[in-house]
């Protein structure tokens, strides 16, 4: 089953109905990087939709007049800038002391409760860990039960794939994951995001749909998700304040 994030992503921001109307998103983000101009350009079109206004600028300049701010990574001072950043204004979780859950690990906790997935006591293995995914996804489903194991370029290797009963990778190398790594009936979520020939393509090969029971191609899997998982933070936090 191949799950149709952009589907998801419209029922969540449908939800949120005219809550963020008037509302302000800060965004601080490094100029002169298209991949970076391409994240931010779709996080605008979301905030056109729910009529929020979106304000680039220094942190120090939008602190206090945005009622949620992120950091587009990457960005070449992040490690500076993200323990700056108001617990109750971070919408992406990467300050020191979020209140919210990551938008990455929202999504992936989001498929896996749409798709009526348990993952107590499952063998999981998340290939990558940054920020951004590794990191917050393992968290979460150590939260839930799950044993965990992390592949990096540092630890593990991708032969755990063979016997995972889910898969999350978010490492943004084309195509790293093959069909004949997996086992049969292998949740697979990809959240990696990367540019092959001139197309945005994720960490899995399509044809690994074949051998999965439940995936989500990139584009249009985890990342529309993620985007309304932002959004619906920037609600949960406004409601907290």
């Amino acid at each position: 089953m191949i799950v149709n994030g952009k589907k998801i992503a419209d029922e969540i921001l449908a939800s949120l109905g005219e809550s963020l109307r008037g509302k302000k998103l800060g965004i601080v983000a490094s100029a002169g990087n298209p991949a970076t101009e391409s994240y931010v350009a779709r996080k605008a079109q979301v905030a056109e939709r729910l009529g929020v206004e979106v304000v680039r600028g220094r942190l120090e300049d939008i602190a206090t007049m945005c009622d949620g701010i992120l950091v587009q990574l990457p960005h070449p001072d992040a490690e500076a800038l993200l323990p700056q950043i108001p617990g109750h204004k971070d919408v992406d979780a990467l300050s020191t002391q979020p209140e919210v859950m990551a938008p990455v690990a929202a999504a992936v906790h989001y498929i896996l409760s749409h798709e009526g997935i348990g993952v107590a006591n499952k063998k999981v293995v998340v290939v990558g860990g940054g920020k951004l995914v590794g990191q917050p996804v393992s968290q979460m489903l150590r939260s839930m039960g799950a044993a965990v194991s992390v592949v990096t370029l540092e630890s593990g290797s991708l032969l755990e794939l063979k016997d995972a009963d889910i898969v999350v990778s978010g490492v943004g190398s084309p195509h790293l994951i093959k069909p004949d790594m997996l086992k049969p009936g292998v949740v697979l979520i990809d959240a990696g995001t990367s540019e092959s020939a001139g197309r945005v393509v994720g960490d899995c090969d399509p044809s690994c749909a074949s051998v999965a029971s439940v995936f989500t191609p990139t584009p249009g899997g985890v990342g529309p998700i993620a985007v309304a998982m932002l959004f619906k933070n920037l609600a949960d936090l406004i409601k907290k304040d």
